[in-house]
């Protein structure tokens, strides 16, 4: 199975970057990962809906050129589904045994995902109704994805 984390933006922060790592080796032993970073637009404080819509459709425009037709495309959304570390595990293996061979998270930016990319979603998946940075929703994600192939193969991991 190959996973793709596409998201909107640069980790700065080296501890994130640290924890990035970690769980991108820790998940080599289940899967072929890929993370994909485009630029994100600088967001003006006091943006009103339009700008705000505008700055989504050039971060979605990034983003869908690295959308394969062939990909399950699973978005993390604030209204997505909310599910237990089990029945994530439980999608990905499905998924796999469905025959896709490529499942693609996409993180968007601080002010979410352009219409282009919600319109080209499989799945739309929610780890919480609070807000998390983005920088730090991609360790989140990471460690869920590596939780799930440890729960798939019956492994071990702290509960």
């Amino acid at each position: 199975m190959k996973i793709t984390v596409l998201t909107v933006g640069k980790i700065k922060e080296k501890y994130l970057k640290d924890a990035v790592a970690e769980y991108s080796k820790r998940l080599s032993k289940y899967c072929k990962l890929e993370i994909i970073e485009v630029a994100d637009e600088k967001t003006p404080d006091q943006a009103g809906e339009t700008v705000e819509e505008q700055i989504r459709g050039k971060e979605g425009e990034r983003l869908v050129k690295y959308i394969r037709d062939d990909a399950y495309v699973i978005t993390l959304e604030i209204q997505g589904r909310q599910l237990t570390s089990e029945e994530l595990a439980d999608k990905i293996d499905k998924l796999g045994i469905s025959s896709i061979s490529h499942i693609i998270f996409v993180i968007g930016g601080s002010i979410g995902l352009g219409k282009a990319v919600l319109e080209r979603s499989d799945y739309a998946l929610s780890f919480s109704k609070m807000t998390f940075p983005h920088q730090l929703m991609r360790v989140i994600l990471l460690e869920q994805i590596y939780r799930s192939y440890r729960i798939i193969q019956k492994e071990p991991y702290h509960k």
